[in-house]
């Protein structure tokens, strides 16, 4: 069969418009073009007709070029009317693969939505002839046997991306509204003879929104049934987003009844099901099995440490280096890979495709564009549970430091609060760090290498994963501490930490040293903009707990020195302080800070017991 291309392929290769290539075929100038419904197709090796424009002269039209897909997550719109990068291999490599049940795990904006659209568009049984948007792309030249799979399938496509309500009726009142929705889209089921009178009965409860919760939850197992038998092919099953719910449910204090609802909705259209071809789950964590995909044996999952489908997700650099060359951007490829490259998926290194598109159309101005669209609520709670070893890699990676951290892909939310080291795997698949290039999984397969991927990423880091740490004292506290740092204002700073302590921690929070060098670490942040923070590092003859090292040395150094002891009476507690401001001066704790250049260093010796501290300075 001779190989066919659209309008848009033909006019990037003969370097006109759209427009005129189609006016052309209309007027018979390219032969044995063809039009199919509202479109028109030409020969693969059909050779750019005569126009009949002059093209010397002043006269040269310049070749049009399209538009970027800014925010658009439709298939159909963004590959026929927009520059789209073809991710149509996906299709191929699932075909060849064939896993009954996909979920790809990808930190958000990172084209997840678009992806789904298209396998949704590609497999997906019409009225119209979808191939179209199809013979121009990558997975129609992969030959006869990929495009026989094209509009076979029936397909049920639901997104939870948008399911963001504060408590559970609202959230089953909109993913009601959501399957609705769906059933309603498969009109053809309404007054079909294929299936039984009971089963009709309830896809119209369902459509009309009056079915039973237990209705709802089995809706994706009875619409796959209702399709299988209607069309006599079993359906495919595409939800995209699928954990947003749920985090909203862990946030909100519903956690127990989406869990519930979900496990079922789940288990009922995925597993063990005999009317299910496929099925495709997208989202950014991966719910553990005991929570949600239990006994989904079936289940394919495509993390961003897994190379197979790495290079479907992001834009990779040969094609941020010919969408350069398209838009005669290619003077700013540095640039470029500086703030927007460095994700690691498998072994493809990525650049942020919203963030790339963001800075193409706002003239080429290198800014961070990724912001905060998510939900960081269960960042913010596991560092309020972190001690002082979190705290202080987390500064680590702001100063561009790389950390080795413990990386586990299975969320059990009720479980969270006991292993603040998770705040690695969440900071992860979220976005916020990469994986190292050069160094793999070490050799029991669960600890990483993790950094900043870009420019970009360090300004977000800062404003939305520091930033908490920040909300996790009053601000009372962080404004006396600002002021209290280069003033040696002591008293004060200590009657904010004891009124903090006494307010809003339980005493046996405060039985560890732990807990008091994570609450003087969290209050160094908020001058992490002036100073670099480091903590239980080597210098002179021992490992000071904190040293504030200046950016501008003109600035003061800072160390501080921790004491804890339980039960103590105050006249001790003043003796444990001057203990801590010895220690820095007998073990030259300033060694390192001297070597710098910085000539003026505060010494702070800080004692605690219980709720109770003491603060001098030298």
């Amino acid at each position: 069969m001779k190989q066919i291309s659209s309008v848009k392929e033909k006019a990037l290769e003969w370097g006109l418009s759209e427009r005129t290539v189609a006016a052309m075929c209309k007027e018979g100038k390219i032969p044995g073009a063809f039009k199919q419904g509202h479109v028109w197709l030409i020969p693969e090796d059909s050779v750019k007709p005569e126009d009949n424009r002059i093209t010397s002269g002043a006269y040269i039209k310049s070749k049009e070029l399209l538009p970027l897909p800014v925010g658009i997550s439709d298939y159909i719109l963004a590959s026929s009317n927009y520059y789209y990068i073809d991710k149509t291999l996906l299709l191929k490599d699932f075909i060849d693969e064939r896993v009954m049940v996909s979920l790809f795990l990808r930190p958000r904006c990172f084209g997840k939505t678009l992806n789904m659209n298209m396998i949704k568009t590609f497999f997906e049984k019409s009225d119209e002839d979808t191939s179209v948007y199809f013979r121009d792309k990558k997975i129609w030249k992969q030959g006869q046997k990929y495009r026989d799979y094209q509009g076979k399938y029936p397909v049920i496509f639901l997104s939870f991306k948008d399911v963001k309500y504060d408590n559970w009726k609202d959230t089953l009142e909109k993913l009601s509204n959501l399957i609705g929705d769906e059933y309603s889209r498969h009109r053809e089921l309404n007054d079909s003879k294929k299936i039984n009178k009971y089963d009709k009965e309830v896809y119209r409860r369902i459509v009309e929104r009056k079915s039973s919760v237990s209705e709802l939850s089995d809706s994706l197992l009875l619409l796959t049934k209702l399709l299988h038998e209607h069309h006599h092919i079993a359906p495919i099953i595409i939800i995209d987003e699928y954990d947003t719910p749920i985090e909203q449910g862990y946030n909100c204090g519903y956690y127990d009844e989406v869990i519930r609802f979900m496990r079922n909705l789940f288990s009922g259209g995925l597993k063990d099901n005999s009317h299910l071809s496929f099925g495709f789950l997208t989202g950014i964590l991966k719910i553990a099995k005991e929570s949600i995909f239990s006994g989904l044996n079936n289940l394919t999952v495509n993390s961003l440490l897994d190379e197979k489908y790495s290079e479907y997700f992001g834009f990779t650099t040969q094609e941020v280096k010919e969408m350069c060359k398209y838009y005669k951007a290619e003077d700013k490829f540095t640039e470029i890979c500086e703030w927007y490259d460095g994700y690691l998926f498998g072994k493809s290194e990525i650049f942020n495709p919203w963030s790339l598109i963001s800075y193409f159309r706002n003239g080429f101005k290198a800014a961070s564009y990724w912001e905060a669209t998510g939900n960081n609520e269960i960042i913010r709670e596991v560092l309020s549970q972190a001690g002082s070893e979190i705290y202080e890699g987390l500064h680590k990676i702001m100063e561009g430091n790389r950390i080795t951290a413990l990386i586990d892909l299975d969320v059990a939310y009720p479980s969270i609060r006991k292993n603040p080291s998770s705040v690695y795997s969440f900071l992860l698949m979220a976005g916020y760090l990469k994986p190292s290039i050069d160094k793999p999984l070490y050799s029991d397969g669960e600890y990483l290498e993790l950094s900043l991927p870009n420019k970009e990423i360090a300004i977000v880091y800062r404003k939305e994963i520091l930033a908490q740490l920040e909300t996790l004292v009053p601000q009372s506290l962080t404004v006396a501490f600002k002021e209290a740092l280069f003033t040696r204002d002591t008293y004060s700073l200590a009657k904010h930490i004891r009124r903090f302590l006494k307010e809003s921690v339980s005493y046996y929070d405060t039985i560890g040293e732990n807990f008091y060098h994570g609450l003087v670490l969290v209050l160094c942040t908020v001058v992490s903009d002036q100073y670099s923070i480091s903590s239980n590092r080597e210098a002179g003859y021992g490992r000071y707990d904190i040293q504030m090292m200046p950016r501008n040395k003109l600035m003061p150094g800072v160390l501080i020195e921790l004491k804890n002891e339980k039960d103590v009476p105050g006249d001790r507690l003043d003796e444990m302080a001057k203990e801590a401001i010895g220690q820095i001066n007998e073990k030259e704790y300033e060694t390192e800070l001297k070597k710098t250049g910085v000539k003026n260093i505060i010494r702070y010796g800080v004692a605690f017991s219980g709720k109770e501290v003491r603060i001098i300075t030298e």
